[in-house]
Formats: structure tokens, sequence, C-alpha cells
């Protein structure tokens, strides 16, 4: 296996890892801060942590990596989710929310680190396997969308208080990857590239590439965090059980990452920005499906569509980054994308557990249809100028 196929083989590992990590937190800690917090809106308060901790770093994150190396950057990462993952057990064993918000803040700096996996396996990769290394490094996730689901069920009760087996298998998984990500061969920047810093990045920013990929990334993953931070606390108000709700997320996580097989073959057939109208379509029937009824299938259709259509414009988003800047812009245009995606993640992370506890299931999924019209329409105009050029 040559250096960059076994790369990305170890780029898919720590992504399963932190994966698994990522959707065990959602699918445990809206109920856990139901239990702790001292007023039921505030449930999905550890989850805003989570999403802040991730916001606040990813521009240090890149910037880290940019002077001290991938390998070392996932390494902080992951003793990071291992601080957070203790921190989470001490939490409930404490039955504390603040020191659970905690907990989840340092994790988030973990899932920080843990997003540029997918930059990592793009940046070694040459222009025929940019895409494919991409999705390839992010089709590790379908591992933690079975294994995330499956352990918050086994786990749940494993110990009283309740939750507080889940939060210390995390420990273990955050241990696994640093294992893995001290494997990585994955060679610096030169001096020379590490000194420069290219266009001011404001001039990057404005290209129109650049908003898009920037949109289409942002929305995808703040509707889809919308939607499945509010799913637990949804089905448990329409009265489905937590196997019911664990079963929706393993199905949506599934959904996430199963068509990274082949999303990088269908971008290189068909164009980044056809894939990125597609995305944005499923995400549509997602939202119409959800608003339709309450029942376990309208759960499982609309948050399956909905990891698919998440797929689409993240993949598509990410590989449109890649074209908009130099190697010695890479720290700071990748670290800009990733800060406004988080920016999304934590402005509906708060508004999914105020929403759907105050106003109702239906009422959140109204709330996503002009953030996902307004990315379609950004990535028709795109696609319209790049035709027009094409035959010009």
């Amino acid at each position: 296996m040559d250096k960059t196929k076994r790369n990305v083989a170890l780029l898919a590992a720590c992504q399963a890892l932190l994966l698994t990590n990522g959707v065990t937190l959602m699918a445990i800690n809206g109920l856990a801060g139901l239990a702790l917090a001292p007023d039921r809106r505030m449930a999905t308060v550890p989850i805003v942590a989570y999403v802040i901790g991730s916001a606040l770093s990813t521009l240090p994150a890149s910037f880290f990596m940019k002077h001290y190396g991938r390998r070392a950057g996932f390494t902080l990462g992951s003793a990071l989710g291992m601080v957070g993952a203790a921190t989470g057990v001490l939490a409930i064993f404490m039955q504390s929310f603040w020191l659970l918000c905690l907990g989840t803040f340092f994790s988030g700096i973990y899932n920080a680190f843990g997003q540029y996996y997918r930059f990592a396996a793009a940046d070694m990769a040459g222009a025929d396997f940019k895409s494919r290394a991409i999705s390839l490094t992010l089709a590790g996730g379908i591992i933690g969308g079975v294994l995330g689901p499956e352990t918050s069920k086994l786990t749940r009760d494993l110990l009283q208080p309740q939750f507080m087996a889940s939060y210390a298998l995390l420990l273990v998984f955050a241990l696994a990857s640093l294992a893995i990500v001290r494997q990585l061969d994955i060679p610096p920047l030169s001096a020379e590239e590490k000194r420069e810093s290219g266009r001011p990045l404001s001039a990057i920013m404005l290209q129109p590439a650049f908003i898009v990929a920037m949109l289409a990334a942002a929305v995808g993953y703040g509707v889809m965090n919308l939607l499945m931070s509010a799913t637990p606390l949804a089905m448990d108000i329409c009265r489905h059980s937590f196997s019911d709700a664990a079963f929706v997320l393993e199905w949506h996580v599934i959904g996430m990452f199963a068509p990274s097989f082949f999303t990088g073959s269908l971008i290189k057939r068909f164009g980044v920005q056809n894939v990125l109208l597609a995305g944005a379509a499923l995400m549509f029937a997602c939202v119409f499906i959800a608003m339709s009824g309450v029942s376990l299938m309208h759960f499982w259709w609309a948050l399956v569509l909905l990891g698919v259509g998440w797929n689409f414009l993240y993949i598509g988003g990410t590989t449109l980054l890649t074209e908009v800047c130099a190697p010695a812009e890479r720290a700071k245009t990748q670290g800009i994308n990733d800060f406004l995606i988080f920016l999304a993640m934590a402005g509906s992370s708060l508004a999914s557990g105020m929403v759907v506890t105050g106003s109702g299931w239906a009422a959140l999924n109204q709330l996503a249809l002009p953030f996902l019209g307004i990315t379609t329409l950004s990535t028709a105009v795109l696609w319209l100028r790049r035709r027009t050029r094409q035959t010009a």
C-alpha cells in the first residue's frame, strides 16, 4: 500500500472513532442535560458547549497544524478528547450540569482537530484522487454511525448514575484514536510555506466559489445539527422509546457516511455543483417528510435523507474549497471555513432545544427552509456562471 492510501486508511479509522464519540454524545447529551439542567429548556446546552468548543478552537487548531504538522495537531486533539470524556464521567458521578458542559466543551475541541482529517487527506492527494480521498476518509464515519448508537444503548444503564458508563467508553475511543494518529506519515509544510501567508483572507472569502463552498458546508451542517440534536427530545415528546431514537440516529449517521464510498466518484462524473444541488434537494425532502407526521417511519425517512443530503453538501463543499486557495493559504482558509461551520452549529444547537420544547418538531423543521433556499440559489448562480464561461 502506497503512503497516500495508507494515510487515508488511518485517517478513515480516526474518523470512525471521532464519529463514534460525536454520535454517542448526540444520543446522550440532550437526555443527560435534560436530567441535570436547572430548566428543561437548557437541555441542549451541553451540545451547545460542544459546538462552542469546536468553534473557538478551529482556527487555533488550523494554525497549530500549519506550524507543528498534522500528526502533532491530531495527537493534541485526541488527548483533549480523553480529557473531555473523563470530565463527563466526573460530571455524571457528581450530578453536575455545568461540569457536564465543561466536559463537552473539551470534547468539542477534539472534534475541531478531527474536522481536519478530511483536509489532511485532500492536501496529500493528487488532483485526480482528491475528492475520493476526502470521501473515503469521511466514509470511516459509517462505523461511528453504527457503533455510537449501539454503545449508547448498551452502556446507558451499565453503571449508575445513568450515562456514566457511556462517557467512560468515550475515553477508550479517544485513547484508540491517539494510538492511530501516531502512525500517520504526513510531511509538514516547508519553512517557506510556513512563512508565506498568501492573499488576504478577505480576498479569498470574496471568491464566489468560496461563498458557495462555505454555505454548502455551514448550512448543511447547521440544518443537520438543528434536526439531529432535537431528534431524541422530539421522539421522547412523541412517546417513542430511547431504543427507537437510537435506531433512527444510527440510520441517520449511516445516511451521512455510507454515500462517501461513491460521492467522490459522483463529483468527478457530474461536477461538484450538481452534487451540491442534489444535496440541497434531499434536505428539502427531509424537511417536508418531517413536517408531515411523527411516526417512527416519518422520523426514520427524514433523518436518513438528512444524512445523505449532508454528505453531498459537506463533501461537495470541502472539494470546492480546495480549489480556492494555494498551499500557503490553506490554514486560514480551512480555519475560517470550519469556524463558520461551527458558528452555524452553535446557533442550531441552541435553537434546537428551545424550539422543539417550546414550539414543536414541525416548527423546528420550518426554521431550516430559508437557509436551504439561500444555499440552493447561490449554488445555482455559480453553476450558471461556470456554464456560461465554459460555453464562451
